[in-house]
């Protein structure tokens, strides 16, 4: 996984009033909500004795409404109850007295994170800068209200999950009954547009097979004024789905670790205007959604090698470019952190 990063690693419902411990990214990592309701994210680890501190609770500081004055939200330690602040510094072992100091070397690293759309990020590197600017997401996606999540775990890397859907060679064969009908097995372009520095737009144009030699993705429209359909995607793990203006899919490629990944696949639908009607549009089309996302998971799990991140061994074609330009970033960003993951 590349550092230096902003990373979606959850939807923010899913950290409610207790403390959150899950992996990512490789690390056991506990959240959690300060008083402002602020998503706090650290190690998940209790600096004494390695206590999973996701298993213990949100308290206020000694200087907290027991003493008559606003106090600050910690998280306890529920082996011993020392006590971590937002910062991921231990403010108090109960055990050497209340007013005792703490050694410095009590604190856990920490990482800022950020929250919006319903998505919480975090930024995995070892230091943010002073001037650290929010994570960026599709503009169209920004004042769309109506949508639905569904959860799927995967047996391979991250960019592996994410690169398939920058696959469109695969779309008659591995979903020949789904999204793929109709046999349009010959890969024109396919068009790619680079929007910024990690934001890309992807143009789909396969067809039926009628003994052309396929355009280059140099002859076709790029942007293409002619129809709403893309594919996108910023780096370092977030995609969409642009099917229609009225109809989105909103893709979080989430590490785990090397070998397993967490798809959230979310639908976004704007033609449904009775509510009863639109929960049971969007239940049925994240249904859909899982059972395409099944199609691909049950080939993706056997590529090989697993948790390497650059499809290193592969022989690929012209219908493959999204997949180079992906990497080709990401190796570009790699290098910009210092040629370190």
């Amino acid at each position: 996984m590349l550092r230096n990063l902003w990373y979606a690693v959850l939807e923010s419902k899913e950290l409610k009033g207790r403390p959150l411990g899950v992996t990512r990214l490789g690390e056991r990592l506990v959240f959690w909500r300060d008083g402002s309701g602020k998503p706090v994210c650290f190690f998940d680890r209790c600096a004494h004795r390695g206590a999973a501190l996701a298993l213990g609770k949100i308290v206020c500081d000694a200087a907290g409404p027991a003493n008559g004055r606003p106090g600050t939200e910690h998280i306890q330690c529920p082996f011993h109850g020392l006590e971590y602040d937002p910062s991921g510094r231990c403010t108090r072992i109960p055990a050497n007295g209340r007013d005792a100091p703490v050694p410095a070397n009590f604190r856990m690293p920490s990482y800022p994170t950020y929250e919006a759309w319903g998505i919480i990020w975090i930024w995995w590197g070892a230091e943010a800068p002073a001037d650290l600017a929010p994570p960026p997401f599709f503009d169209d996606l920004k004042d769309k209200k109506n949508w639905m999540t569904v959860q799927d775990r995967w047996d391979n890397h991250y960019t592996r999950v994410l690169e398939n859907q920058l696959d469109v060679v695969h779309l008659p064969f591995v979903h020949h009954n789904t999204i793929g009908r109709g046999n349009k097995t010959l890969v024109e372009g396919p068009g790619l547009e680079w929007k910024n520095d990690t934001m890309f737009f992807h143009y789909v144009y396969n067809k039926v097979d009628d003994g052309s030699k396929p355009r280059t993705p140099k002859e076709v429209p790029v942007p293409d004024p002619t129809r709403d359909y893309k594919l996108e995607c910023i780096l370092p793990n977030l995609w969409e789905n642009r099917i229609s203006e009225k109809v989105r899919v909103l893709g979080l490629f989430v590490p785990v670790d090397e070998t397993h990944t967490i798809l959230y696949l979310r639908f976004y639908e704007d033609f449904m205007r009775l509510p009863g009607l639109k929960q049971l549009v969007l239940w049925m089309a994240c249904r859909f959604n899982l059972i395409v996302a099944h199609q691909d998971r049950r080939v993706v799990n056997t590529q090989l090698p697993r948790g390497d991140g650059t499809g290193t061994g592969e022989a690929l074609i012209q219908g493959d470019l999204p997949i180079m330009e992906f990497r080709k970033k990401r190796l570009a960003l790699r290098k910009a952190a210092g040629g370190k993951d």
